[in-house]
């Protein structure tokens, strides 16, 4: 199995600006999940952006990046491109890669992208891991996830699910043993190239404008997305100054 990660990264981020060259550790972040990346077994690691200043960054760090447009309405827009631009086959397998995930793990990237290679039914793979403290169940910025039997996504939600007529939030959770553990969606995604180039022409579900969710789209017009389970949290992403401080902390 070979694939490829991309990294999409634009600099317009309202609560970190200028956010993918934000140093850590003396290297812009995007750099630093790039080279996290680096060590998974990918066949290449490559940037998409639309700024020709981490263009340039990436270049100092010996990291490949390409130049994409600057109108792209979402992050699986500008990784399209970016595949046409890598001249990808319909057929392979990349990874995306949040550009704010600077501790990301190599492991989890080689999982994700293995399962979506074993299971041919799936457009698309992501990850998730147990919830272990009530207060995130019950937190709309941590994103839940339900599976079948296969592990297959049934649903992507910001509420507490699944909820139980006699269970529902924090007695769902007293309940302990007696019910599955919650999951918690990890973002990380992976595609075939074919369906990625097909992503961004389908129309928004009304599911994902209620809880911006981008994957309820694939749902909702019957693709399907493998679910790696994971044993680890993933290492804490960056969108505040307070999670950048945090970031550098523990890469020091």
């Amino acid at each position: 199995m070979t694939f490829t990660v991309l990294i999409p990264a634009r600099m317009a981020s309202t609560r970190l600006p200028n956010k993918p060259l934000a140093d850590i550790g003396g290297a812009p972040m995007v750099v630093r999940v790039a080279q996290r990346a680096m060590k998974s077994t990918a066949l290449r690691t490559v940037v998409a952006t639309d700024s020709t200043e981490i263009i340039q960054s990436c270049a100092a760090f010996g990291v490949e990046a390409v130049l994409t447009r600057t109108d792209h309405p979402s992050g699986s827009d500008r990784l399209a491109e970016a595949c046409a631009v890598l001249g990808l086959g319909d057929d392979e397998i990349v990874v995306n890669v949040q550009g704010d995930e600077p501790l990301i793990d190599p492991v989890l990237i080689d999982a994700v992208a293995r399962l979506l290679n074993e299971r041919p039914d799936c457009a698309m793979s992501t990850a998730a891991h147990s919830i272990g403290q009530l207060a995130d169940f019950l937190n709309p910025n941590v994103v839940k996830v339900v599976l079948d039997a296969r592990h297959t996504a049934h649903y992507f939600s910001r509420t507490p699910i699944p909820a139980g007529r006699d269970f529902a939030g924090q007695a769902w959770w007293e309940a302990g043993s007696k019910l599955p553990k919650p999951l918690r969606h990890v973002g990380i995604y992976g595609y075939r190239v074919g369906f990625l180039r097909e992503f961004p022409r389908l129309s928004q579900s009304p599911l994902e404008q209620l809880e911006c969710l981008e994957q309820l789209r694939a749902l909702w017009h019957g693709h399907r997305i493998a679910v790696h389970i994971t044993d680890d949290a993933p290492g804490p992403g960056v969108d505040t100054p307070e999670d950048l401080d945090r970031a550098r902390k523990l890469f020091s």
